[in-house]
Parts: C-alpha cells; structure tokens; sequence
C-alpha cells in the first residue's frame, strides 16, 4: 500500500502532489483557491524549499462548475492529496438526486482513498465522502448549516458541527466554504513549515488563527423542527429570554408534567428547554455585541445573567470566544 500523505506530517522534502477533484456543479471557487494560496505558499517558501504540484482532474471530458463555468481538466492520475470541493445546496434539496449523478467521482474519491493516499473534502464536498464510505467510523465536520444532515446520512461518522478542520486517519473535512484556507494553510504549515503558512496567511490576508466555525452559526437559518409543541414552547421562552428558568412553571404554562415536557421536547428537537434557551440568549446576546455599544456586563444582563462571568463563559462554549473577543472580530457599527 502507498504511504498516507496526512496533514498531520512534518515538514516534506519533496514537492507535493495535489489533486483537486473538478466535478458538475462545484463550487470552480473551491477548485481554485486551494492552487491560488499553494502556489502563494510556494513563491513564499522560494525555490529551496519544497513546493506543491497541483492539477485539477475529473474522470470526465468536460465539466462545467458552478455558475456554467468551463473548467479545464486532466484525467485522474495518482496524487498524494486529493482534495473534493463542495457544490451548491440548499437546505431541503433531494441529496439523493443530487449525488446520484456523481457516481464516477465518488468511484474516484473511494479508488484514490483505497492506495491509503490523503482525501480531503471542502465544505458539503463531505457528503462525496460520506457517500464514497469514508467517513464511517470517523471523525468529520461540513458546513454548520448542514452538518445535522451530514450526521443522518452517515450515522456512523462523529460530526463535528463546531470544528473548522477534522483530520481522522488520512481523512480530513473541512468546515463551510472559506475554511478551505484553514485547511490549506494547515497543509503548507505540515509540507514547508510554520513560518511559510503564516507568512502566506499575510500576504493573502487570510485569518491564520481561526479555531472554530461556531462564531458564524446562525440558528435562524437552521431547519427547525415542524411540531407544534415545541414550537409553542421556543416561542414561550424567547418572549421570556432574560426571565429566570423555572422548568416547573413552563410545565404549568402548557398543562403537562415537567417530565412529559422534557420528554416531548427532545423527542422533537434533539435538545432540553433550557439547551435551547441557553442557545437563543447566546444568539441575542451575538446580536447585541455586533450592534450596540453596550458593556459586557449590560448584555448580559438583558440575556438574563446576572453575573458577567457565568455569561461568559457559557458565551464562549457556544461561539468558541469570550465576548470581548466576539465583538473585536464581529462588530458591525455602533448603535444603542
């Protein structure tokens, strides 16, 4: 078997051969912006160091991305990294239907993963994998808005809604659409080292220290559950965000015991009451930093917590950073 190219090695010795997997319908963005930052990485490194090869392949003749765009192919060939850019979707559409079509790249992606070489997959390019039975027994992550999707089909994958970059065993996925430079600048860090990937992060102007996705998750964009019961309840404990949690009283509010409505809600949501309290005073609380220019203290405060430090910590176990960070990197203008 041919040795694993993982993101995880150490500086290489030799150039790397990257493969970008061109299909109908991919994002051509995704298909160049891993070559346009490798090849930044490579004038960075200069020509002592070792580079990167890179070629866009397809098992087809033509392939039209997104947006009609004409892309220039080769045939597949053997490459140390194989990389699965996503597509267009939209939450609802027939997933089915829409990979059905993709069977040559998915024989590819599975093919290039049996000579135990590395594949990666940009945003929804995940659902290729999953598709290809890659992910089974693995950790994974996608795009935060259809990571929940990503967790039904593949039922044996560990998604990680959260995490912007998830290598497992040769395998690594990558989160929604511009974490591809978090994976790219990843690889460079691994091939030629950490200071060609944050010189290249510099010169491209893009975030070298970025962690997680969970600041940029907007749960109003989210599907949500289509029962009327926990619909009622959401609504109850949005119009009453900054009111102390009483799981007795909301029981009361809806003539059920507290463990028929516990039981009731998880079975149509996935989550307590309070999880999802927590989470919608977390997301006003977001709006709040990114609009206003009041203090820490005073939005929470108006989220229903007291003491400053509690919200701030539950704060950054939602989003990834503390409050005063969020609203340095998310600050929209002032307002009152």
């Amino acid at each position: 078997m041919a040795k694993e190219v993982s993101v995880d090695e150490e500086p290489g010795v030799s150039a790397l051969r990257v493969g970008v997997l061109a299909y109908p319908g991919c994002f051509a963005s995704e298909v160049f912006g891993i070559p346009d930052l490798l090849t930044m990485a490579s004038h960075v490194a200069g020509p002592e160091r070792p580079g990167y090869e890179v070629s866009v392949l397809s098992p087809r003749r033509r392939v039209a991305a997104s947006g009609g765009v004409v892309l220039a192919v080769s045939p597949l060939r053997e490459v140390d990294v194989l990389v699965v850019p996503g597509f267009e979707l939209l939450p609802g559409l027939d997933m089915d239907a829409k990979l059905a079509p993709l069977a040559p790249e998915v024989a590819a992606i599975r093919a290039h993963a049996a000579t135990g070489r590395a594949v990666v997959s940009l945003c929804v390019g995940a659902f290729l994998l999953a598709e290809a039975g890659l992910l089974d027994g693995r950790r994974a992550t996608t795009a935060w808005l259809f990571a929940d999707e990503l967790a039904r089909r593949c039922p044996d994958a560990e998604v990680h809604p959260d995490r912007l970059v998830v290598t497992d065993r040769g395998v690594t996925t990558a989160a929604a659409f511009s974490a591809m430079y978090d994976f790219a600048l990843e690889l460079i860090r691994r091939h030629s080292g950490a200071g060609v990937a944050r010189t290249t992060a510099r010169v491209a102007l893009v975030d070298d220290a970025r962690v997680s996705q969970a600041p940029y998750v907007d749960a109003r964009l989210l599907p949500r559950p289509g029962n009327a019961f926990s619909h009622r309840v959401m609504r109850r404990l949005d119009q009453h965000l900054a009111d102390r949690y009483d799981l007795a009283g909301l029981s009361d509010a809806f003539h059920v015991s507290t463990r028929t409505l516990l039981r009731r809600f998880a079975d149509e949501t996935g989550l307590s009451p309070l999880e999802y309290l927590q989470s919608s005073r977390v997301r006003r609380a977001r709006h709040l930093l990114e609009t206003t220019d009041r203090t820490v203290a005073a939005v929470a405060a108006t989220v229903g917590y007291r003491d400053p430090a509690t919200f701030a910590a539950l704060f950054a176990r939602h989003t990834g950073r503390r409050p005063r960070d969020y609203r340095a990197a998310f600050r929209r203008g002032g307002g009152t």
